[in-house]
């Protein structure tokens, strides 16, 4: 079985929308604009590329990330790992044809099958709307969440309001930095 590890920035209340500066939010950017920049609070990202083996991503994190991300140097090591969107809308003419091989998975029965698969973790990054059903069907194992020290109020949450029981979750790996970011890695006890 396949880890699923979901990779997150988000604000001490929980918020993710719109870290790097995405068109459409109020506050917008919140990560890079309101938090000193420290190299070594972003050291988990570098692991991240490092030691997955595939993407999972919603469509809109999909249609946002593939229009950047194959040409950045920063993320270099996901160019040709395999990636998996998950959608009941997008086509495969609408795959961008330069960031290696893309499968559009149609549900989360899809997901499931897929971490059934032999191979290393699959991470998942943004893609609100994903996490919030990925948590809610017991298929994430690994949340690395990057937090930060912002009270946002509205905006799209990691997780979702869903009355259902108890999650446990055990603190792996954890750090604070001088900017007031926190690394906090959890295992989901399944």
């Amino acid at each position: 079985m396949r880890t699923l590890i979901s990779s997150a920035f988000i604000s001490l209340d929980g918020v993710m929308e719109a870290p790097g500066g995405e068109p459409g939010y109020r506050n917008s950017g919140w990560t890079f604009k309101d938090v000193e920049f420290l190299p070594e609070a972003f050291d988990i990202k570098g692991r991240e590329q490092k030691e997955a083996t595939a993407m999972l991503l919603g469509r809109t994190s999909y249609e946002a990330f593939s229009q950047v991300w194959p040409g950045m140097e920063d993320f270099a090591d996901y160019r040709e790992m395999p990636k998996y969107v998950v959608s009941t809308t997008l086509t495969d003419d609408a795959l961008v044809p330069d960031w290696g091989d893309t499968t559009i998975l149609r549900s989360l029965e899809d997901v499931a099958a897929l971490k059934r698969t032999e191979g290393g973790p699959i991470i998942v990054h943004g893609s609100a709307t994903l996490n919030q059903h990925l948590s809610d069907a017991g298929l994430v194992d690994r949340y690395h969440l990057l937090v930060f020290p912002l009270l946002l109020g509205a905006g799209k949450r990691l997780f979702s309001a869903t009355d259902k029981d108890t999650q446990k979750l055990r603190l792996v790996e954890h750090e604070t930095y001088a900017n007031g970011l926190q690394k906090n890695v959890f295992d989901v006890v399944h």
